[in-house]
């Protein structure tokens, strides 16, 4: 019985500091502005793509992700500024065109769902520096439990977006996306100046 206490005590400490990182409901009014246009059938695939991927970056850091940073002399910096980089140049296409992705381009889907909704958006320096800290501090397999929990919390709220998206009507969501571009955008800036901060300190 003391097991299964100690089990659920590091479940519930491996989750929470995930469950910010992830940032799970903060990241929907995105994933409604980067899909805003999208089929729903289309939006469905973008968002398993999304979890997919997420699950993969996630998974993998886990395994190899410090060897790799030390093999390649990667810093947690690094991956603030390059996505925060690409997460800039997102919202600047949707702010500039109105749109993300070509509508019409099937191929697009996926890959908005691989970049920037799985990485960095779900799965992004916050989570892979929050997996690196709990895998040396708790047992790799309830911390990839704890990740795999978040990740189906992640899915379960992207699959009801379109509760939101009949709520607030085409109009609304329009004028919600264009607000979230714009936090977007300072989210993407806010990441490449801790980076740079980072390297200079």
């Amino acid at each position: 019985m003391e097991n299964v206490g100690d089990f659920f005590r590091q479940l519930g400490l491996t989750f929470v500091p995930l469950f910010v990182a992830m940032d799970a409901i903060g990241n929907l009014p995105i994933f409604l502005a980067l899909t805003h246009g999208i089929a729903p059938g289309n939006r469905k695939r973008v968002m398993n793509l999304a979890a997919l991927t997420a699950l993969g970056v996630g998974l993998g850091f886990v395994a190899v992700g410090r060897a790799i940073f030390l093999l390649l002399g990667i810093e947690v910096a690094d991956f603030l500024v390059a996505g925060g980089i690409i997460l800039l140049v997102f919202a600047i296409k949707d702010l500039v065109t109105g749109k993300t992705i070509e509508t019409d381009d099937s191929a697009a889907f996926g890959m908005v769902g691989v970049v920037p909704i799985g990485t960095p958006l779900v799965v992004g320096p916050a989570v892979l520096t929050t997996l690196l800290l709990l895998v040396e501090q708790n047992l790799v397999a309830i911390v990839v439990l704890s990740f795999v929990f978040n990740l189906a919390v992640q899915w379960v709220l992207f699959r009801h977006a379109h509760r939101i998206v009949r709520f607030l009507g085409d109009a609304g969501v329009s004028a919600m996306s264009k607000i979230v571009m714009l936090l977007l955008a300072a989210i993407a800036i806010n990441m490449v100046r801790r980076g740079i901060l980072t390297f200079m300190g």
